[in-house]
Protein backbone atom coordinates (compact mmCIF):
# COMPACT_ATOMS: atom_id res chain seq x y z
CA UNK A 1 0.00 0.00 0.00
CA UNK A 2 1.17 3.52 -0.67
CA UNK A 3 2.12 5.81 2.19
CA UNK A 4 -0.51 8.45 3.02
CA UNK A 5 0.61 12.07 3.23
CA UNK A 6 -1.24 15.37 3.78
CA UNK A 7 0.20 17.85 1.28
CA UNK A 8 -3.11 19.29 0.11
CA UNK A 9 -6.69 18.68 1.24
CA UNK A 10 -7.20 16.48 -1.81
CA UNK A 11 -4.83 13.86 -0.37
CA UNK A 12 -7.77 12.74 1.78
CA UNK A 13 -11.33 11.88 0.81
CA UNK A 14 -14.29 13.93 2.01
CA UNK A 15 -15.26 11.13 4.43
CA UNK A 16 -11.71 10.93 5.80
CA UNK A 17 -11.66 14.71 6.29
CA UNK A 18 -15.00 14.58 8.09
CA UNK A 19 -13.68 11.79 10.31
CA UNK A 20 -10.72 14.03 11.24
CA UNK A 21 -13.04 16.99 11.98
CA UNK A 22 -15.22 14.83 14.25
CA UNK A 23 -12.16 13.40 15.96
CA UNK A 24 -10.70 16.89 16.43
CA UNK A 25 -13.86 17.92 18.29
CA UNK A 26 -13.53 14.86 20.57
CA UNK A 27 -9.85 15.61 21.23
CA UNK A 28 -10.70 19.23 22.06
CA UNK A 29 -13.28 18.08 24.63
CA UNK A 30 -10.85 15.53 26.09
CA UNK A 31 -8.13 18.14 26.44
CA UNK A 32 -10.55 20.60 28.08
CA UNK A 33 -11.46 17.85 30.58
CA UNK A 34 -7.72 17.36 31.26
CA UNK A 35 -7.94 13.76 30.07
CA UNK A 36 -4.56 12.21 29.38
CA UNK A 37 -4.48 10.41 26.01
CA UNK A 38 -1.01 9.27 24.96
CA UNK A 39 -1.17 6.61 22.24
CA UNK A 40 2.14 7.64 20.66
CA UNK A 41 4.67 7.20 23.46
CA UNK A 42 8.09 6.85 21.88
CA UNK A 43 6.98 8.32 18.54
CA UNK A 44 8.94 11.30 17.25
CA UNK A 45 7.81 14.03 14.87
CA UNK A 46 10.30 16.09 12.88
CA UNK A 47 9.24 19.71 12.36
CA UNK A 48 11.12 21.40 9.53
CA UNK A 49 10.63 25.16 9.39
CA UNK A 50 11.99 27.19 6.49
CA UNK A 51 9.35 29.86 7.24
CA UNK A 52 8.90 31.23 10.73
CA UNK A 53 5.79 30.44 12.71
CA UNK A 54 3.99 30.90 16.00
CA UNK A 55 0.71 28.94 15.86
CA UNK A 56 2.05 26.17 13.64
CA UNK A 57 5.05 25.42 15.82
CA UNK A 58 3.21 25.63 19.15
CA UNK A 59 0.24 23.57 17.93
CA UNK A 60 2.29 20.75 16.41
CA UNK A 61 4.83 20.59 19.21
CA UNK A 62 2.21 20.72 21.98
CA UNK A 63 -0.01 18.31 20.08
CA UNK A 64 2.69 15.67 19.63
CA UNK A 65 3.63 16.03 23.29
CA UNK A 66 0.00 15.65 24.43
CA UNK A 67 -0.26 12.48 22.31
CA UNK A 68 2.66 11.05 24.30
CA UNK A 69 5.31 11.56 21.64
CA UNK A 70 7.98 14.19 21.14
CA UNK A 71 8.88 16.69 18.45
CA UNK A 72 12.20 17.90 17.08
CA UNK A 73 12.29 21.48 15.82
CA UNK A 74 14.56 22.12 12.83
CA UNK A 75 14.86 25.68 11.56
CA UNK A 76 16.22 26.65 8.15
CA UNK A 77 19.56 27.16 9.87
CA UNK A 78 19.54 23.53 11.03
CA UNK A 79 18.70 21.78 7.77
CA UNK A 80 20.17 21.44 4.32
CA UNK A 81 16.89 21.25 2.42
CA UNK A 82 17.74 22.24 -1.12
CA UNK A 83 21.06 23.78 -0.04
CA UNK A 84 23.90 21.36 -0.58
CA UNK A 85 22.06 18.13 0.14
CA UNK A 86 19.31 17.24 -2.34
CA UNK A 87 15.80 17.18 -0.86
CA UNK A 88 15.48 13.53 -1.89
CA UNK A 89 18.55 12.57 0.19
CA UNK A 90 17.44 14.64 3.18
CA UNK A 91 14.04 12.92 3.04
CA UNK A 92 15.56 9.43 3.03
CA UNK A 93 17.82 10.17 5.99
CA UNK A 94 15.42 12.22 8.14
CA UNK A 95 12.45 9.88 7.62
CA UNK A 96 14.55 6.83 8.58
CA UNK A 97 14.80 8.22 12.13
CA UNK A 98 11.29 9.65 12.63
CA UNK A 99 7.66 8.53 12.68
CA UNK A 100 6.10 11.56 10.99
CA UNK A 101 7.38 14.82 9.47
CA UNK A 102 5.81 18.25 9.05
CA UNK A 103 7.32 20.86 6.76
CA UNK A 104 6.65 24.60 6.51
CA UNK A 105 8.46 25.98 3.50
CA UNK A 106 8.24 28.11 0.36
CA UNK A 107 7.93 26.09 -2.85
CA UNK A 108 5.23 23.42 -2.81
CA UNK A 109 7.56 21.19 -4.84
CA UNK A 110 9.77 20.88 -1.74
CA UNK A 111 7.09 19.04 0.25
CA UNK A 112 6.07 16.89 -2.72
CA UNK A 113 9.66 15.84 -3.45
CA UNK A 114 10.30 15.20 0.24
CA UNK A 115 7.14 13.07 0.51
CA UNK A 116 8.06 11.01 -2.56
CA UNK A 117 11.26 9.86 -0.83
CA UNK A 118 10.01 9.68 2.75
CA UNK A 119 9.40 6.45 4.66
CA UNK A 120 6.90 8.15 6.96
CA UNK A 121 3.86 10.42 6.52
CA UNK A 122 4.58 14.04 5.59
CA UNK A 123 2.32 16.96 6.56
CA UNK A 124 2.34 20.25 4.69
CA UNK A 125 2.29 22.87 7.44
CA UNK A 126 2.22 25.66 4.81
CA UNK A 127 3.76 26.28 1.40
CA UNK A 128 3.41 29.20 -0.99
CA UNK A 129 0.56 27.30 -2.70
CA UNK A 130 -1.43 25.60 0.07
CA UNK A 131 -2.23 25.73 3.79
CA UNK A 132 -4.40 22.64 4.36
CA UNK A 133 -3.86 22.37 8.14
CA UNK A 134 -5.44 25.78 8.64
CA UNK A 135 -8.49 24.59 6.71
CA UNK A 136 -8.96 21.66 9.07
CA UNK A 137 -9.04 24.12 11.99
CA UNK A 138 -11.38 26.49 10.13
CA UNK A 139 -13.88 23.78 9.20
CA UNK A 140 -13.75 22.34 12.72
CA UNK A 141 -14.50 25.81 14.12
CA UNK A 142 -17.42 26.36 11.74
CA UNK A 143 -18.92 22.94 12.55
CA UNK A 144 -18.60 23.54 16.31
CA UNK A 145 -20.39 26.89 16.08
CA UNK A 146 -22.88 26.37 13.25
CA UNK A 147 -23.07 22.69 12.30
CA UNK A 148 -22.28 21.26 8.83
CA UNK A 149 -20.80 23.68 6.30
CA UNK A 150 -22.31 21.80 3.33
CA UNK A 151 -24.42 24.12 1.19
CA UNK A 152 -23.27 27.27 2.98
CA UNK A 153 -21.93 30.43 1.34
CA UNK A 154 -18.33 31.35 2.20
CA UNK A 155 -16.66 34.65 1.27
CA UNK A 156 -12.92 34.84 0.79
CA UNK A 157 -11.94 38.52 0.82
CA UNK A 158 -8.40 39.60 0.02
CA UNK A 159 -5.30 38.04 -1.47
CA UNK A 160 -5.73 35.00 -3.73
CA UNK A 161 -2.97 33.26 -1.77
CA UNK A 162 -2.22 29.81 -0.36
CA UNK A 163 -5.15 30.08 2.08
CA UNK A 164 -7.48 30.99 -0.76
CA UNK A 165 -6.23 28.01 -2.81
CA UNK A 166 -6.95 25.65 0.07
CA UNK A 167 -10.42 27.20 0.48
CA UNK A 168 -11.10 26.45 -3.19
CA UNK A 169 -10.30 22.76 -2.60
CA UNK A 170 -12.33 22.80 0.62
CA UNK A 171 -15.38 24.13 -1.22
CA UNK A 172 -15.28 21.07 -3.46
CA UNK A 173 -14.63 18.54 -0.67
CA UNK A 174 -17.17 19.92 1.83
CA UNK A 175 -19.67 21.02 -0.82
CA UNK A 176 -20.03 24.73 -0.01
CA UNK A 177 -20.10 27.76 -2.30
CA UNK A 178 -17.02 29.99 -2.27
CA UNK A 179 -17.10 33.60 -3.46
CA UNK A 180 -13.65 35.12 -3.90
CA UNK A 181 -13.17 38.90 -3.89
CA UNK A 182 -9.60 39.93 -4.70
CA UNK A 183 -8.21 43.14 -6.21
CA UNK A 184 -7.23 43.00 -9.87
CA UNK A 185 -3.88 41.28 -10.22
CA UNK A 186 -4.18 39.52 -6.86
CA UNK A 187 -6.72 36.85 -7.75
CA UNK A 188 -5.85 33.17 -7.26
CA UNK A 189 -3.83 31.81 -10.16
CA UNK A 190 -5.96 30.15 -12.87
CA UNK A 191 -4.42 26.72 -12.25
CA UNK A 192 -5.89 26.71 -8.73
CA UNK A 193 -9.36 27.64 -9.99
CA UNK A 194 -9.47 25.31 -12.99
CA UNK A 195 -11.88 22.45 -12.42
CA UNK A 196 -13.54 24.14 -9.44
CA UNK A 197 -16.00 26.35 -11.35
CA UNK A 198 -18.91 24.39 -9.79
CA UNK A 199 -18.02 25.54 -6.25
CA UNK A 200 -15.80 28.65 -6.48
CA UNK A 201 -16.29 31.92 -8.32
CA UNK A 202 -14.54 35.26 -8.56
CA UNK A 203 -16.81 38.19 -7.74
CA UNK A 204 -16.39 41.88 -8.45
CA UNK A 205 -16.18 43.32 -4.94
CA UNK A 206 -15.89 42.55 -1.24
CA UNK A 207 -19.54 43.57 -0.90
CA UNK A 208 -20.61 41.00 -3.52
CA UNK A 209 -18.77 38.26 -1.65
CA UNK A 210 -20.09 39.26 1.78
CA UNK A 211 -23.76 39.55 0.83
CA UNK A 212 -25.70 36.76 2.58
CA UNK A 213 -22.46 34.92 3.45
CA UNK A 214 -22.44 32.35 6.27
CA UNK A 215 -18.69 32.72 6.79
CA UNK A 216 -16.30 35.53 5.91
CA UNK A 217 -12.57 34.80 5.88
CA UNK A 218 -9.58 37.02 5.20
CA UNK A 219 -5.80 37.06 5.58
CA UNK A 220 -3.05 39.67 5.72
CA UNK A 221 -2.51 41.78 2.62
CA UNK A 222 1.21 41.07 2.46
CA UNK A 223 2.23 37.54 3.43
CA UNK A 224 5.68 36.43 4.59
CA UNK A 225 8.24 37.38 1.97
CA UNK A 226 6.06 40.13 0.46
CA UNK A 227 6.82 42.87 2.99
CA UNK A 228 8.57 44.97 0.35
CA UNK A 229 5.24 45.15 -1.52
CA UNK A 230 3.42 46.46 1.55
CA UNK A 231 2.76 50.01 0.33
CA UNK A 232 1.63 48.92 -3.14
CA UNK A 233 -0.61 46.28 -1.62
CA UNK A 234 -2.16 48.71 0.87
CA UNK A 235 -3.41 50.80 -2.05
CA UNK A 236 -4.60 47.82 -4.09
CA UNK A 237 -6.47 46.25 -1.16
CA UNK A 238 -7.96 49.41 0.40
CA UNK A 239 -11.52 48.42 -0.65
CA UNK A 240 -11.08 44.89 0.72
CA UNK A 241 -10.99 45.49 4.45
CA UNK A 242 -13.27 43.21 6.47
CA UNK A 243 -15.17 45.46 8.84
CA UNK A 244 -18.50 45.79 10.65
CA UNK A 245 -20.16 47.33 7.58
CA UNK A 246 -19.25 44.28 5.51
CA UNK A 247 -20.50 41.92 8.24
CA UNK A 248 -23.84 43.73 8.16
CA UNK A 249 -24.31 42.59 4.55
CA UNK A 250 -23.84 38.97 5.53
CA UNK A 251 -26.26 36.50 7.07
CA UNK A 252 -27.00 37.54 10.71
CA UNK A 253 -25.33 34.30 11.89
CA UNK A 254 -22.27 34.83 9.67
CA UNK A 255 -19.00 33.88 11.36
CA UNK A 256 -15.72 35.72 10.83
CA UNK A 257 -12.35 33.96 10.66
CA UNK A 258 -8.73 35.01 10.17
CA UNK A 259 -5.77 32.63 10.31
CA UNK A 260 -3.69 35.24 12.19
CA UNK A 261 -1.49 37.14 12.77
CA UNK A 262 -3.83 40.02 11.93
CA UNK A 263 -2.89 43.59 11.15
CA UNK A 264 -5.66 45.61 12.81
CA UNK A 265 -6.56 48.64 10.76
CA UNK A 266 -5.43 46.97 7.52
CA UNK A 267 -7.21 43.82 6.30
CA UNK A 268 -9.49 44.00 9.35
CA UNK A 269 -10.96 47.02 11.12
CA UNK A 270 -9.62 47.91 14.54
CA UNK A 271 -12.21 45.89 16.50
CA UNK A 272 -13.16 43.18 13.99
CA UNK A 273 -11.42 40.39 15.93
CA UNK A 274 -13.71 41.21 18.87
CA UNK A 275 -16.90 41.23 16.76
CA UNK A 276 -19.69 39.16 18.34
CA UNK A 277 -19.50 36.72 15.40
CA UNK A 278 -15.70 36.52 15.25
CA UNK A 279 -14.35 33.08 16.18
CA UNK A 280 -10.65 33.70 15.54
CA UNK A 281 -9.47 32.56 18.99
CA UNK A 282 -11.33 29.24 18.76
CA UNK A 283 -10.02 28.91 15.21
CA UNK A 284 -6.45 29.45 16.44
CA UNK A 285 -6.83 26.93 19.28
CA UNK A 286 -8.34 24.39 16.91
CA UNK A 287 -5.04 24.16 15.04
CA UNK A 288 -3.94 22.07 18.03
CA UNK A 289 -6.92 19.73 18.04
CA UNK A 290 -7.30 19.37 14.26
CA UNK A 291 -3.61 18.59 13.85
CA UNK A 292 -3.68 16.03 16.66
CA UNK A 293 -6.54 14.31 14.84
CA UNK A 294 -4.54 14.48 11.61
CA UNK A 295 -1.38 13.06 13.23
CA UNK A 296 -3.41 10.24 14.78
CA UNK A 297 -5.06 9.46 11.44
CA UNK A 298 -1.81 9.43 9.47
CA UNK A 299 0.22 7.40 11.96
CA UNK A 300 -2.54 4.82 12.52
CA UNK A 301 -3.47 4.56 8.82
CA UNK A 302 0.12 3.98 7.80
CA UNK A 303 0.77 1.56 10.68
CA UNK A 304 -2.26 -0.50 9.65
CA UNK A 305 -0.93 -0.78 6.11
CA UNK A 306 2.33 -2.38 7.17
Amino acid sequence: MTLRHFLTLRDLSASELNHIIMRAQELRQMQHRNEVFQPFAGKVMGMIFEKSSTRTRVSFEAGMSQLGGSAIFLSSRDTQLGRGEPIEDSARVISSMLDIVMIRTFGHDIVTRFAEHSRVPVINALTDDHHPCQLLADIQTFVEHRGPIKGKSVAWIGDGNNMCNSYIEAADLWDFKLKIASPAGYEPKPEFLNGFEHCAELVASAEDAATQADLIVTDVWASMGQEQEQKVREQAFSAYQVNERLMDLAHPDCLFMHCLPAHRGEEVSEHMLDHKNAVVWDEAENRLHAQKALIEFLINTNLNQH
